[in-house]
């Protein structure tokens, strides 16, 4: 007969054979077995989060890299602490598996107020990931793991969250359910009929425009043959890097920029790779973008989604953008004028954004100066982040800048950690605000305690000076609740055991940054905005608020 072991210990198992790095937790009385089991095998690192959406922002930012994300929360009010974490895990299409205790199997759902119990948790998690299960059968509860897993894993990735009752946690199952990792389900072959009707269009393209997003992360290469051949590119804010910036043809992510929509209206063909064309990025879906447009995405919902299409192409980008890059040999589109047209178009689109950041453009450059060519940004929604963090600071691979795509404010510090955990090799400058850090406060103790190697870049004004900057443009300049009492973030850090800077003057970025940056392990550097200058950022443009 087989040794018999506990479904927690069995679930340890399990993540340990899909190579599972790190557990990003909060641990609680509804979910101790599976805790208990990882801590007694002690092959996975688990890290101890301050609140479930910590643990799951840093399982996010640690998928984006590894290819599997692992966070674990208690249920009920833990699990919906969990939501907005996860929401934003959707956005990015981050490989994640978010699993939550449950109560009891008897006291499931029946409402009589057993501890941690909520009346329909499963459907909130329904809402808020690709996919939710809840495992009844202790039998089953490892086919139904690695099911989930292979969902998350699946293209389009995403979350997946799984209840998993307490009762069933402790429960006996034979060794013998300890089955093998299974594959995500298989991306269909390119279609090659469908790559030539594609090459067929674009030969015939005088000046053509690729708009990259998500989906085209893993397509570095054949990106950078479409462009050596004279393809003009632009990215998302998510796709940064998968063409460098220096490359000729990159419009980087200045798509709000008058010289380079000038430009994009001078090409005949877009085609959109594995991108939603978000609102942020498209003005609200008012910027023009040439015709005839073709889509490629590997969800068929995604077609027309927010521009009409004249053919979509149901396909893995990083498979279709590579047999395209074989058919572009010996051709080529634009000329010397044109390379000279985007460089102009990029450079006037960068000085002008130079001229709204101000004094702040030195820390840009000062973080790029001391901060290793593979290092990252992992940035917040704030200010900073929004102007000189999301298309100032250079992107030259992709996942060297990270970022909330959901535009929920408070990710900045447990994404940091999550990313560095991820790439301990590597360093991370993490630029948070301070309205949004103060959602996630608690996470400082977890950057100390973890030693992750980040430098938290605290931009302090106060309050919230993105609201400010809208206010200001649709409110007539009326300001209301977004002054915030801020502690000293200095003496915080401080008091917390991390090495602390201030900044008063922006003489000082430089020295600050690179004495930080070379300090191994955690850091914080807090700049004091109010002596430096405000900076003002009105959100995405747009010809009204709403």
């Amino acid at each position: 007969m087989s040794e018999m072991i506990t479904v927690g210990d069995a679930i340890a198992r399990t993540l340990e054979q899909y190579q599972v790095e790190a557990i990003y937790g909060v641990i609680s009385i509804h979910n101790l077995p599976i805790a208990d089991a990882v801590g007694q095998r002690g092959n996975i690192r688990f890290v101890p989060a301050r609140g479930e959406a910590g643990s799951v922002t840093m399982a996010d930012a640690h998928g984006r890299f590894s290819g599997l994300g692992v966070a674990l929360t208690s249920t009920g009010a833990g699990a919906g602490n969990a939501v907005g974490a996860l929401v934003e895990a959707m956005n990015a299409c981050t490989p994640l598996l978010h699993l939550t205790g449950q109560v009891e199997k008897a006291w499931l759902d029946a409402d009589t107020g057993f501890i941690h119990e909520t009346r329909d948790q499963l459907t909130f998690l329904k809402a808020s990931s690709k996919r939710a299960y809840r495992i009844s059968n202790t039998n089953q509860a490892i086919a139904i793991l690695h099911k989930a897993i292979q969902d998350a894993q699946t293209p389009p990735c995403g979350p997946v969250s799984v209840e998993i009752p307490i009762d069933i946690q402790g429960a006996k199952i034979p060794l013998s359910l300890v089955t093998a990792p299974v594959k995500p389900a298989s991306v269909p072959a390119v279609d090659t009929g469908m790559v030539d009707a594609l090459w067929a269009q674009l030969k015939q393209a005088k000046q053509p425009l690729l708009w990259l997003g998500g989906g085209a992360l893993g397509s570095a290469e054949a990106v950078k043959k479409l462009a050596d051949a004279g393809i003009t590119v632009i990215s998302s804010t998510h796709a940064r890097g998968v063409l460098p910036d220096d490359h000729r043809a990159s419009l980087r992510a200045f798509h709000n920029s008058p010289s380079v929509e000038a430009l994009i209206a001078q090409c005949d063909f877009t085609l959109v790779a594995g991108s939603r064309l978000r609102s942020n990025e498209t003005r609200s879906w008012t910027l023009e973008l040439p015709s005839p447009r073709v889509q490629i995405d590997i969800d068929p919902a995604a077609a027309s989604r927010n521009y009409l299409m004249d053919s979509t192409l149901i396909a893995d980008c990083s498979a279709l953008l590579g047999a395209l890059a074989k058919k572009v040999q010996g051709r080529e589109w634009g000329n010397a004028q044109w390379d000279m047209q985007v460089q102009q178009a990029v450079g006037q689109a960068e000085q002008g954004l130079r001229e709204q950041c101000g004094a702040y453009a030195k820390l840009n450059d000062a973080i790029e100066k001391a901060l290793p060519k593979d290092g990252l940004l992992v940035r917040d929604i704030t200010v900073s982040g929004s102007l000189w963090g999301s298309r100032l600071f250079r992107a030259n691979g992709p996942l060297l800048n990270i970022h909330s795509l959901a535009g929920a404010i408070g990710m900045g510090l447990p994404m940091a950690i999550g990313t560095a955990i991820a790439n301990p090799q590597r360093r991370v400058v993490g630029l948070v605000g301070d309205g949004g850090l103060s959602l996630n406060l608690g996470e400082l103790a977890t950057l100390a305690q973890e030693k992750a190697n980040v430098t938290l870049l605290i931009m302090n004004d106060g309050g919230y000076g993105v609201m400010r900057g809208i206010q200001d443009k649709y409110f007539g300049g009326r300001q209301y609740y977004n002054e915030l009492h801020t502690p000293d973030f200095t003496l915080l850090a401080q008091a917390i055991g991390l090495q602390a800077w201030s900044v008063e003057r922006a003489e000082d970025f430089d020295a600050v940054m690179t004495e930080a940056l070379a300090m191994p392990g955690p850091s914080v550097v807090e700049v004091r905005m109010g002596q430096i200058g405000a900076l003002k950022f009105a959100g995405p443009p747009q010809k009204t608020l709403y």
